[in-house]
């Protein structure tokens, strides 16, 4: 492994073991992310208001408050990127499509906001598919993104751009969001780390049900550190949860943890697309090792249903149909064609129609609720399939069935309950498959520690892809 390789790949724990030694520099690591960049960029394209010269500047505040032992904490120095529908003042906002005018952001989002203060490095923002209601990196603004396990896939979406950053060692911090599995599909398919926290754990602007922002990591402890800073307060989330002191630090817990643990195994989403022979042999052997290490695992039985799929998709076709109504003609062709022909399908449903696709998505939070609470954790499938090719806008590549890949996770954004992606094995073709982890509701921590647990019990992994012609 190359300097710049081994430099980029360092967990945020270890450089700020390293900046507090004084055995590293923020500068020189953050001249190896840049170079890491450089030479993956070309290929994924995962990268939007990169800033290398901005990062120095950073990188260079950084350093001397270390030298005058002065430092912010142990983000202070780490590089991150933050993905691009997340506001960072004076940069504008384009969700990932052509058709918005590009205005500088007024203030810093808080995740934005709580990353600066703590003194990290922002190396670049990250991509996201049109208005970020894709499993892809496909948008009409950026340019496509792609898996950095192969080139010819898809990083998934809609945190597409921060996940295949993760992947290919872009420094070890990245923020992504979602509101029905836009973090953990994409952290399922680039093999890397993400948890998806209770609803208001991690304050957000504008804030809207089910969506929540979160830390994408290589690992476990990395994203624990991420949300000592991510879960502070902030008032401009009005579904921000009352500040808790919560001991993130205790995440790092040895696998005799799961010992007693009552785990539901859940094999079959209830809708959507069946789940893929690779990805249920993953999931199960993932069981399996739970159970050798003592935790009580126990089959469920699906709770979502076709009607609650359909539901919340024909809610969120209307949303966008309003949402283009207000774009000027200009504009709206400038929409990618496939969120047009899926917004646009909504344009004859009438409003009980519509009212009755809204009420699924109470229906999914009771459903969720009820079918959790006899267990401690839920594990499951994150995606029922592999990743499609990088040009496709979903993996059905139909308008009209445009969600039947997120059964397994898009329950738990209506739930409220924090789950996380951990990497657990490998098709036959080389490419990662997640396993997701689902807590009762608030119960962050005990996510990350069961995921913790998990990462040390689990085969050994494969090392992380390289740029082509390395």
């Amino acid at each position: 492994m190359s300097d710049v390789a081994l430099l980029s790949s360092l967990s945020a724990q270890e450089l700020a073991a390293a900046y507090r030694d004084r055995k590293l520099s923020p500068v020189e690591v953050t001249q190896a992310v840049i170079a890491q960049v450089e030479r993956w960029e070309p290929h994924l394209q995962a990268t939007w208001l990169f800033r290398p010269e901005a990062a120095l500047e950073q990188a260079r505040a950084s350093e001397a408050r270390w030298l005058r032992g002065d430092a912010r904490g142990p983000l202070d120095g780490v590089p991150a990127t933050i993905k691009e529908n997340i506001a960072t003042r004076g940069d504008p906002m384009p969700a990932g499509t052509a058709a918005v005018d590009l205005k500088p952001a007024a203030a810093d989002a808080p995740p934005a906001a709580r990353l600066k203060e703590a003194g990290a490095v922002i190396v670049s923002k990250t991509t996201m598919p049109d208005y970020g209601m894709l499993s892809s990196g496909l948008s009409s603004f950026h340019t496509l993104a792609r898996n950095p396990w192969d080139l010819s896939l898809t990083p998934g979406g809609s945190s597409a751009g921060a996940a295949a950053a993760t992947a290919a060692g872009y420094g070890p911090l990245h923020l992504g969001t979602d509101i029905g599995g836009s973090l953990r599909l994409p952290a399922s398919w680039c093999g890397i780390f993400t948890l998806k926290p209770s609803l208001g754990r991690v304050p957000i602007d504008p804030p809207y049900m089910g969506r929540a922002a979160g830390p994408m990591t290589r690992a476990v402890g990395d994203a624990a550190l991420l949300m000592q800073v991510l879960s502070k307060p902030d008032a401009r989330d009005s579904m921000n949860l009352p500040p808790q002191d919560i001991a993130w630090a205790g995440f790092d817990v040895a696998p005799d943890h799961l010992r007693g643990l009552r785990f539901g195994l859940l094999l079959d989403a209830g809708c959507g697309l069946a789940v893929e022979p690779e990805i249920q042999a993953a999931v199960e052997q993932a069981a399996r090792l739970l159970e050798k290490a003592g935790a009580v695992i126990e089959p469920m039985r699906p709770f979502m249903s076709q009607a609650m799929l359909d539901g919340m998709d024909h809610f969120w076709r209307m949303r966008s149909l309003v949402d283009m109504k207000s774009l000027r003609a200009d504009q709206r062709s400038k929409v990618l064609p496939y969120i047009r022909e899926w917004a646009e399908s909504a344009a004859e449903f009438s409003g009980e129609h519509v009212f009755r696709g809204f009420s699924q998505f109470h229906a999914t939070r009771v459903a969720a609720v009820s079918a959790c609470a006899r267990f401690d954790y839920v594990i499951s499938p994150v995606s029922p399939n592999m990743p499609a090719a990088a040009e496709a806008p979903s993996p059905t590549n139909d308008p009209l069935r445009p969600l039947e890949h997120i059964g397994f996770t898009v329950p738990f954004n209506m739930s409220e309950q924090p789950a996380a992606s951990v990497n657990c094995g490998y098709s036959a073709a080389g490419l990662p498959i997640g396993l997701q982890i689902a807590g009762q509701r608030f119960d962050d921590l005990g996510v990350l520690r069961v995921s913790r647990a998990f990462e040390q019990i689990r085969e050994p992994q494969r090392p992380w892809p390289s740029p082509p012609g390395r």
